[in-house]
């Protein structure tokens, strides 16, 4: 499956845009709108994005859980060579326990910093966001791809393909955007 990047420069497109998918089989599950303009999606019932397409929860959640093992750890072998508590063995599983605590708190603070910070594929879109315009996101199984952007190069002109990415969730990969829009050549 991959989703391609349509940037619209108005909401009257988009909802034009929106209803041209549904007539070609795209489904509401399949096709979300980033933007700034909320209200103007749901008063024209049009799906938006979800927290997962437009904050960093999940890479920063991955990226903290990576910290929180190392220093976990980190911290086992501390004690493993200082041995605190002086002939007393330690079972494993304590250690094992341990790890998996620091493992666990370091997801939970790396998805709190994600929370608040915008999705590392939607920066290169940024600019022309906050400039008011439309990123639909589109989800299609490969053999329909063909389809949806010959449709959307026939009725739609105005919405530029900006990008195509996996939908293959890699929290460390980037998007690559397909070309530059006028605002960002200015």
């Amino acid at each position: 499956m991959k989703c391609i990047y349509f940037l619209t420069p108005t909401l009257a497109s988009t909802h034009q845009v929106s209803a041209d998918l549904h007539a070609v089989g795209v489904r509401d599950f399949y096709l979300h709108v980033i933007c700034r303009d909320e209200h103007g999606l749901k008063k024209h019932q049009i799906h938006s994005s979800n927290y997962f397409e437009t904050l960093d929860i999940v890479r920063d959640g991955f990226i903290g859980a990576a910290m929180g093992f190392l220093i976990g750890l980190a911290g086992v072998a501390l004690l493993i060579y200082l041995k605190p508590f002086g002939i007393y063995e330690v079972p494993t599983i304590v250690y094992a326990i341990l790890v998996g605590a620091a493992t666990l708190f370091g997801a939970w603070e790396g998805g709190l910093v994600g929370i608040d910070s915008e999705h590392k594929k939607l920066a290169k879109f940024h600019d022309d966001l906050v400039a008011g315009k439309y990123l639909i996101l589109v989800y299609v199984r490969k053999h329909r791809e063909a389809a949806v952007r010959k449709m959307m190069q026939e009725k739609h002109p105005d919405a530029t393909l900006v990008a195509i990415d996996s939908h293959f969730a890699n929290p460390f990969s980037s998007v690559k955007k397909l070309s530059e829009t006028p605002a960002q050549r200015a």
